[in-house]
């Protein structure tokens, strides 16, 4: 997403950001769909017939003092399972496969779906991306999966210097989805000049509030030992400071991520290497 985006700003084009939410994603996912992609994949018959087997013969069944009612059950992934990853994959697979024009990108990790629509004026990017979210909106009908309008968002992003108008107007479900400033999509929190300044602050923020609470436990003669408070660092702390580090390290030193690292090595006295 940001390669896609930074080439949009060096051409000097405005990229919309779409990201779209699935409702109750794994939990929608229609068997016969599942093994219909199975077939345009062309999986070897034992393979096939293996997934057929295991979708075939279920049922719910609800017991109470007074009745019991049995359904046949035609979708869901069983989540925590070592195929419910596979299956949701073969699923999506066909969304991101769809004919999108040359200025779209779709991208998915799980069920977390972002379009990117890029064009050279605001007035075509809106175009695009109405017509490519109409592909997605008549995909998911036909798999019966339902995408949330209202957890939907969307956000233009550019460095253009000039003035121009940047709300637009693009429809999920026949609603104008919500026009936001910036937009978190796996945790990373973007904005419209990808400067991630927000990410920064908001990782500054809750890092420095995790180290102030183990600086009152670690005293010079009672409390945590260095030792646990170590464990507690690497654990806790230093996973938040470096998720996704490669996405957002470059502002870092326009930002105030610098005070986060000093804060970091005076409470904790650890040297943080290539972090």
């Amino acid at each position: 997403m940001k390669e896609y985006t930074e080439e949009g700003y060096r051409r000097g084009h405005i990229t919309i950001l779409i990201t779209l939410y699935v409702q109750g994603a794994l939990d929608a996912a229609l068997w016969p769909s599942i093994l219909h992609n199975l077939k345009i994949l062309v999986c070897p018959k034992n393979l096939y017939h293996l997934t057929r087997s295991y979708f075939s013969g279920r049922t719910a069944t609800l017991h109470t003092y007074s009745i019991q009612i049995e359904r046949d059950i035609t979708k869901g992934c069983p989540q925590g399972s070592c195929c419910c990853p596979g299956f949701w994959n073969i699923k999506y697979n066909a969304l991101l496969n769809l004919h999108y024009g040359k200025r779209t990108k779709a991208i998915a990790f799980a069920d977390d779906l972002l379009i990117a629509v890029r064009a050279e004026n605001v007035q075509e990017a809106e175009n695009f991306a109405n017509i490519e979210i109409n592909k997605i909106t008549k995909w998911a009908k036909e798999n019966k999966i339902t995408l949330n309008e209202q957890k939907s968002k969307l956000m233009p992003a550019t460095r253009r210097k000039r003035r121009e108008i940047t709300e637009v107007n693009i429809y999920l479900n026949s609603k104008l989805l919500e026009h936001v400033k910036n937009i978190i999509y796996l945790g990373i929190t973007i904005e419209k000049k990808l400067s991630f300044r927000e990410h920064i602050i908001s990782t500054t923020n809750k890092c420095t509030m995790l180290i102030h609470t183990l600086a009152k436990l670690a005293k010079l003669n009672w409390g945590l030992k260095q030792e646990a408070l170590n464990t507690i660092y690497k654990g806790a702390i230093l996973p938040i400071m470096v998720y996704d580090a490669p996405v957002w390290v470059r502002p870092m030193e326009k930002n105030c991520n610098r005070t986060l690292y000093s804060r970091v090595q005076r409470l904790m006295n650890i040297k943080i290497a290539n972090a």
